[in-house]
């Protein structure tokens, strides 16, 4: 999970580098990050946050609580950049600097508490079914993004 961080910053770093040099390569860009993301989020809610859940007992004020409140968050400023760049405006520093920390912030969280805690807590053959479960959920490597 924390390797997908990882591709997921690197596709918005991309989309940043080329907002101002070639939009239309930026929006191209931002619709596989964005897409990911949305994707990764799903992992998340439908599969690792209820085997946490699970396993500690802590669900509504649990850290996954906290989670998927910031994946809220986190969506609809996908959205509101989406929205923007559909129509080329590309004014969107603000947006782009909220997303950056809120997923900075949440990353860590996950990278450094939730995901160790997941990892320990769980056996071999109950990862193996994760990632099969992952792959399954995982869409083809298309955009589905109208441009």
């Amino acid at each position: 999970m924390q390797g997908d961080h990882n591709r997921l910053d690197a596709l918005f770093g991309r989309f940043q580098e080329l907002k101002s040099k070639n939009p239309e390569e930026a929006k191209q860009n931002f619709c596989p990050f964005r897409r990911g993301l949305f994707t990764h989020i799903k992992w998340e809610e439908e599969i690792l946050f209820p085997i946490f859940e699970e396993k500690t007992g802590m669900k509504e004020n649990g850290p996954t609580s906290v989670m998927r409140a910031e994946h809220i968050e986190i969506k609809d400023l996908l959205d509101k950049i989406r929205e923007k760049i559909k129509t080329e405006d590309f004014n969107i520093a603000e947006l782009e600097n909220s997303l950056s920390e809120v997923l900075k912030d949440h990353n860590n969280k996950e990278e450094n508490i939730l995901y160790p805690w997941i990892d320990q807590s769980i056996e071999y053959k109950e990862k193996e079914d994760i990632l099969r479960r992952i792959k399954e959920m995982t869409p083809p490597n298309t955009c589905g993004c109208a441009h």
